[in-house]
C-alpha cells in the first residue's frame, strides 16, 4: 500500500487493523489477510472454513487433514456439530481463529498423515478429510484429546457389520498410523470380533509380550481380565 496510496508502514498497519475489527477483510495471521470479492453489505464478510484453513496452511506450507470430532460428524458417528475444526498438520499447533472459523491445530509428522478423502464445498473450495477408516483408528490412537472410547469401539463394530469398512482396510490403516497402544486395543477388538488370525498377525508383528497390560477403557481402573496376546485388561464392566 506504501507505493500506490502513499501510506507509510504504520499507517498501512493501523488501516489493516480497522478493516479487520470492522469485518471487511479478516486477519489469518500477522501481516496476512483475506480480502472478499466485493464488499460486504450489511454485515461482516466471513471467508468460510476451507479458504481460512487452506491459506493458513500454504502460509505454512504445511500439508493437513481435518480430524477428530469433525470427522466423527461428517461420517455419521456422532451427530454432535463441533464449535472448533480439529486440524491435524506439519506447520503449528495451537488454537486459531480465522474471521468466524476456530482451529484447534494439532502439529504431527510427516508420516502421520494420509489416508485421506477430499470434500468439495459450495463455494468450490477443497477440503481434506481424514478418511473414514483412518477416522476410526484416530478415534482409539487420539482418545484422551477426542473424548472418543469407549464410544470409538461401538464405531468400529457397526461400521464393520454394515459392510462401510473392511478388516484389511482397518488393519492397514491401524498398522500405518496406530502407536504401540492403538494396535493392541484395535487387534483385542478384533479378535473378538472373529477376525482371522493370519490378518490379526499384521497388527502384532512387532509387538512385544508385556507384564504391564493396558486397559481396554482408558478412563476406567485397570481391573478385570487380562488377554495375554494383546496385552489388554478387559475392564469394560469395572
Amino acid at each position: 500500500m506504501e507505493g500506490p496510496l502513499g501510506l507509510t508502514g504504520d499507517q498501512e498497519r493501523r488501516l489493516l487493523s480497522r478493516l479487520a475489527a470492522a469485518g471487511i477483510i479478516v486477519r489469518v495471521q500477522r501481516g496476512l489477510y483475506l480480502l472478499p470479492p466485493r464488499l460486504p453489505l450489511g454485515g461482516a464478510w466471513d471467508p468460510g472454513e476451507a479458504l481460512a484453513l487452506t491459506t493458513l496452511m500454504e502460509e505454512q506450507n504445511a500439508r493437513y487433514q481435518v480430524c477428530g470430532p469433525n470427522a466423527f460428524n461428517r461420517y455419521g458417528f456422532d451427530e454432535q456439530i463441533p464449535l472448533r475444526t480439529y486440524v491435524y498438520n506439519t506447520g503449528i499447533s495451537g488454537d486459531r481463529k480465522v474471521g468466524k472459523v476456530a482451529f484447534t491445530l494439532i502439529k504431527v509428522a510427516e508420516q502421520r498423515l494420509g489416508d485421506t478423502e477430499e470434500f468439495s464445498t459450495q463455494g468450490g473450495q477443497v477440503l481434506v478429510y481424514s478418511s473414514r477408516v483412518r477416522t476410526l483408528v484416530d478415534a482409539v490412537y487420539d482418545w484422551s484429546r477426542f473424548n472418543s472410547l469407549p464410544r470409538g469401539y461401538d464405531w468400529i463394530c457397526q461400521e464393520l457389520s454394515s459392510g462401510r469398512i473392511s478388516p484389511e482396510r482397518l488393519v492397514d490403516s491401524a498398522a500405518r498410523f496406530g502407536d504401540v497402544g492403538t494396535k493392541r486395543r484395535i487387534g483385542f477388538l478384533l479378535d473378538r470380533e472373529g477376525v482371522g488370525q493370519a490378518l490379526l498377525q499384521r497388527l502384532r508383528a512387532g509387538l512385544k509380550e508385556t507384564s504391564s497390560p493396558i486397559p481396554w477403557i482408558p478412563t476406567k481402573p485397570k481391573i478385570g481380565k487380562a488377554d495375554s496376546r494383546w496385552g489388554v485388561v478387559d475392564n469394560a464392566s469395572a
